[in-house]
């Protein structure tokens, strides 16, 4: 149980704290500092960077909660509301992540390959977007994990 919550926590501790990181501090400072033919291929190469590590959260999360669920609850009747939400939340997460993995970001790789800047940009501000919605409801994630159980009691 110890390595299935390590693993849990560490997990989305990457992946959450990777979407902070970009959007608040690294996005603001890129849009700022750097023009389109720069910035965009920035942005290809820190994706490349980090989306690893976001398939290992997305393999690692439903893996180890499906498991903690079963093994803490008995499985998914018995399991407390608090559960239920982080669940649906995660998997909700795990959808927009694979959308913009498999859409908007394929089209940012081609749109700089081919340095068109305005597709690239068009992108990118998709990518953003989807990125601030999962960081909101990962940041919630957090809050309902560290605090749901006792709320419910």
């Amino acid at each position: 149980m110890t390595l299935a919550i390590a693993l849990h926590v560490l997990a989305a501790a990457l992946w959450v704290g990777g979407m902070f990181f970009a959007y608040v501090c690294l996005r603001p400072v890129a849009a700022k500092l750097l023009d389109p033919p720069l910035r965009l291929p920035l942005w290809v190469h820190v994706f490349g960077k980090f989306f690893p590590f976001v398939w290992m959260s997305v393999i690692a999360l439903p893996v180890t909660g499906y498991w903690m669920m079963f093994h803490l609850f008995g499985g998914m009747a018995n399991s407390p509301l608090y559960v239920h939400a982080m669940n649906g939340i995660g998997t909700l997460m795990i959808l927009i992540y694979l959308h913009v993995y498999f859409a908007p970001y394929r089209r940012l790789q081609k749109a700089v390959a081919d340095q068109n800047w305005p597709a690239g940009g068009k992108s990118l501000a998709q990518i953003r977007i989807l990125v601030g919605i999962n960081m909101t409801l990962g940041l919630i994630v957090i809050l309902i994990a560290s605090g749901g159980r006792f709320l419910a009691g």
